[in-house]
């Protein structure tokens, strides 16, 4: 079961929820890239290695009993944040595509690199599965 929050007085956040109550099993998934399993980057723009690094994300949560729907924070790490804001549009679709309109609790932060050097970007999830 999850509860989305905002203080009242806040402005409604715009792709991401403030606060997020949950009950449940904890589920963490280390950091994932845009790579398929073979090690190979299908996209070097920054939406198609989302769109990747979400369905690794998906396939991490399976044997968990996990859904996407499920994950209570995003934490994203991109390389690049003027290229990440300047491609925001195509960001967002390529979000919605695999996560429709589920907005965990998000942070996105700027890093000098990430260990696989054709990485864009690195998202870690947490998800919380309902307990039956």
């Amino acid at each position: 079961m999850l509860e989305l929050l905002n203080p009242p007085h806040w402005p409604a956040p715009r792709g991401y929820t403030n606060c997020i109550v949950a009950r449940g099993d904890l589920v963490f998934v280390a950091g994932q890239v845009g790579w398929t399993p073979d090690g190979k980057f299908p996209a070097k723009d920054t939406a198609g290695q989302l769109r990747q690094t979400l369905i690794n994300i998906r396939d991490a949560l399976a044997p968990s009993g996990a859904r996407l729907t499920d994950i209570v924070r995003l934490t994203w790490y991109v390389t690049d944040k003027a290229e990440y804001l300047a491609t925001i549009k195509e960001v967002g679709a390529a979000y919605r595509e695999i996560m429709g309109k589920h907005y965990p609790a998000m942070s996105v932060v700027e890093v000098k690199a990430l260990v696989e050097s054709e990485a864009k970007l690195e998202i870690e999830a947490t998800a919380v599965v309902p307990r039956a």
